[in-house]
């Protein structure tokens, strides 16, 4: 199997990571920190504004059972690209919505992706995604990884990264890896 690497960014990582894992076709999951300036950066930091960085994921997938067009159109369905660095009632730079490049060809798709949920009006805003190369992906302190599973019953999964997932599921019940005990 030749893997292949994604990295997004829409709110908190949490919510990202929870969904990606349960996708048909990804193979592994790693939550961080890319898009900004700063090497090395802590959650702490992250979250001081000053970093440039955006709380991301980086998906390892099969493209020979998940293309990286429909893992953006998950992308698209679990998080509100409308919405300058905000999701729901997390706001700052670090919650942007942003698409980080591994190659040109992840940005031909990602453009086409855009324009695609552009035109069919999912959400009632313009998108504000970012667009960029991917620079460098740092990972998350140990304590962000799996974080869904190991706090299921935390206020914030409840409100916050269950609806996503529950969404997920929902609009993709024929890419859900696993189902729920």
């Amino acid at each position: 199997m030749a893997e292949e690497l994604a990295t997004l960014g829409g709110g908190c990582f949490w919510c990202l990571e929870a969904v990606y894992l349960d996708l048909k076709g990804v193979t592994r999951v790693m939550s961080g920190y890319a898009g900004g300036h700063v090497a090395n950066p802590s959650y702490e930091a992250v979250c001081g504004k000053k970093t440039g960085h955006a709380e991301v994921v980086q998906i390892a997938f099969d493209p020979a059972e998940l293309s990286y067009a429909d893992l953006l159109r998950v992308f698209f369905t679990i998080h509100d690209p409308t919405t300058q660095d905000r999701q729901g009632n997390d706001a700052g730079p670090q919650y942007r919505s942003i698409i980080l490049t591994h190659d040109d060809a992840q940005r031909a798709t990602a453009e086409s992706v855009v324009a695609e949920i552009a035109a069919a009006k999912l959400w009632p805003g313009k998108i504000v995604t970012q667009l960029v190369p991917l620079e460098k992906f740092w990972p998350a302190e140990a304590e962000h990884h799996n974080y869904f599973a190991r706090n299921p019953w935390s206020g914030y999964c409840q409100a916050v990264v269950a609806p996503k997932v529950q969404k997920f599921k929902k609009s993709f019940a024929d890419r859900v890896k696993r189902v729920a005990v």
